[in-house]
């Protein structure tokens, strides 16, 4: 305490360079037992080191800040002043310094542009109500820093959100899919907008599931769809109510199925292929439409189709590409390799983007 007291007189010194060594002193000496000092020798810290700092030209002001950045507990008024101040001083306070608590990185997150966001973003943990902040305040990159970090958390409302958001941008298809905690049916609600590779991931994904833990992930779904495909034809009630007459019939068969993908009107199938499978009808024109061979074949597999069926829709709907019996070929493959299970778990996330209503 009495080396500070002899520090403080120095402080009047008028020489910058003296003032700049000497804020660098009391920084070494702060360092030197942080976790020993407190009660009024910290007010004590925290009015000269802030004092002096604020002087200080943003070079070294950047050096302290690294410096503290290190310690456990740190002067708060100091602390804070830094980690509001240009990113290149906040930058080392806002990842590293575990003296900030969550208070004060939602001041930041909640004020501060998206340089300040993005260095938050790294911290090794994120709470989950800075997370929440980030997630709606954030610019694209600002998301990504922050999804790509395994250690920050998210709650519900802000994973639906960044999941919204991700739909719309691809950049940010891959940092969602790989997010350990995301939950499953969010994951799902991806599966239409992501490329094969990260389809592949949330196959799999699906594939580890337990029905109880299906079952769990649908409890938690808001029932809403995560990507409308239009409104329905206006023939949709008059097919589907025939093609629900042939279903309780039990003539809604494959034989049948494969005679209405060859009908001039598509409502028949789709209507047809949305029962069979048990997927709403959008979904189903969906994957019919943008040629989704993948996802048709998980909703034949889940259907119960033979390969051979499936083939032929398959060939059907690559018939205007090259090599359609090579590609065809492939997905035969990946047929036989989906697991029935799999399939059926894949289509219950599906049934969640049920449409609410009939639009004509």
């Amino acid at each position: 305490m009495s080396s500070l007291l002899s520090l403080i007189e120095l402080a009047k010194e008028p020489s910058s360079a003296k003032r700049r060594e000497l804020l660098r002193q009391v920084t070494s000496i702060f360092m030197a037992h942080p976790e020993e000092i407190e009660g009024p020798e910290m007010a004590l810290y925290d009015q000269v080191m802030s004092q002096l700092s604020a002087e200080m030209e943003i070079m070294v002001r950047a050096e302290i800040a690294n410096t503290l950045a290190s310690a456990k507990v740190a002067p708060l008024g100091l602390l804070r002043r830094l980690a509001t101040d240009d990113i290149d001083v906040a930058e080392p306070i806002l990842t590293r310094s575990k003296a900030l608590s969550e208070s004060d990185l939602l001041h930041v997150v909640q004020t501060k542009g998206q340089e300040h966001m993005r260095a938050v973003s790294r911290r090794d943990e994120v709470p989950e109500s800075v997370s929440g902040v980030i997630v709606t305040r954030g610019d694209d990159d600002t998301l990504h820093t922050l999804l790509s970090n395994d250690g920050a958390r998210l709650s519900r409302a802000s994973n639906e959100e960044a999941v919204q958001r991700a739909q719309a941008n691809p950049a940010l298809h891959e940092v969602v899919v790989n997010r350990k905690d995301l939950p499953a049916d969010l994951m799902n609600d991806m599966y239409f907008v992501v490329e094969q590779r990260l389809r592949e991931r949330i196959i799999a994904e699906n594939a580890k599931l337990d029905p109880s833990m299906v079952e769990k992930a649908i409890s938690k779904s808001r029932d809403k769809v995560a990507v409308a495909y239009g409104s329905f034809p206006e023939d949709y009630e008059r097919i589907n109510a025939d093609v629900t007459v042939l279903r309780q019939n039990q003539r809604l068969t494959p034989q049948l199925l494969a005679k209405y993908m060859r009908d001039p009107n598509p409502t028949y199938f789709l209507c047809a292929l949305s029962q069979m499978a048990d997927i709403d009808f959008l979904t189903a024109r969906h994957l019919v439409e943008k040629k989704e061979i993948d996802a048709l074949a998980i909703a034949c597999k889940a259907a119960g189709l033979d390969k051979a069926l499936f083939l032929t829709y398959a060939m059907i709907m690559l018939s205007d590409q090259q090599n359609a019996m090579g590609k065809a070929a492939e997905y035969g493959q990946l047929y036989m390799q989906l697991p029935l299970d799999t399939a059926q778990r894949t289509i219950r996330f599906w049934r969640m983007r049920r449409a609410e209503g009939h639009a004509a």
